[in-house]
């Protein structure tokens, strides 16, 4: 019987090593699985990579993670906002890495992982300094730059609905990343505000299906400020 149903948060993320390589999703705290972060923070493993697509929100979740210490490296779109004082500091102190990434760019590196996509390319960011070293290409008169895809080896998301065999449903913006991630990661762990039988979800309306999905976490009551 398939059943993808872990007890704890803790329980769900306990075999995360030192040195992962970790997709978090969330558009700013919409759809952020602070409830498997905060697990992370308490198992607290060191020099991780984080991709996600910003660097976090004032001192929870995202931001508390690196404030913790556990995280070497960063890549993501926007490393800076008004409420972003805790990457900040640590990158003015040289205690994490930054890779910038376009946003655009962002989303079609982890889809092409996901999907088997070797290398593309794209003409987003042809002739500026986060293209430097990269091979270009005209096509068409048009210049281009080869991108590589982002893989990890975990990928932690929040789902509004889920059934035991994995199979998520999304709250409006809360979708962003999530089935995108969930399809580039060698183990997808998803934290779910509601768990239903299995059939209680339409198939018509499954956003990703259980074959994405590791393991799941019911979370009824996640942190209310943040998107399902």
């Amino acid at each position: 019987m398939i059943n993808k149903l872990y007890p704890s948060s803790q329980d769900a993320i306990a075999d995360i090593a030192d040195g992962s390589v970790i997709m978090i999703g969330g558009f700013g705290p919409a759809g952020q699985p602070v409830e498997l972060i905060d697990a992370l923070i308490e198992h607290a493993p060191k020099h991780l990579t984080l991709i996600s697509n910003n660097a976090g929100n004032g001192d929870f979740g995202l931001a508390a993670l690196l404030k913790a210490g556990c995280v070497d490296k960063m890549i993501c779109s926007f490393p800076r906002q008004s409420d972003s004082w805790v990457f900040d500091q640590l990158y003015r102190d040289k205690r994490i890495e930054l890779e910038l990434v376009p946003q655009g760019n962002l989303v079609a590196r982890i889809q092409a992982a996901g999907a088997g996509i070797g290398a593309f390319f794209t003409p987003t960011g042809f002739g500026t300094a986060l293209t430097e070293g990269k091979e270009t290409r005209v096509i068409n008169g048009k210049p281009y730059v080869l991108e590589y895809p982002l893989f990890a080896d975990y990928a932690l998301i929040k789902s509004h609905c889920a059934d035991r065999w994995g199979n998520l449903t999304f709250n409006k913006a809360g979708r962003n990343f999530g089935p995108i991630m969930a399809s580039a990661a060698k183990c997808t762990i998803a934290q779910t505000t509601q768990l239903v039988p299995l059939g209680g979800i339409d198939p018509e309306h499954v956003i990703t299906p259980g074959i994405y999905v590791t393991r799941v976490v019911h979370t009824p009551h996640a942190q209310t400020r943040l998107s399902a």
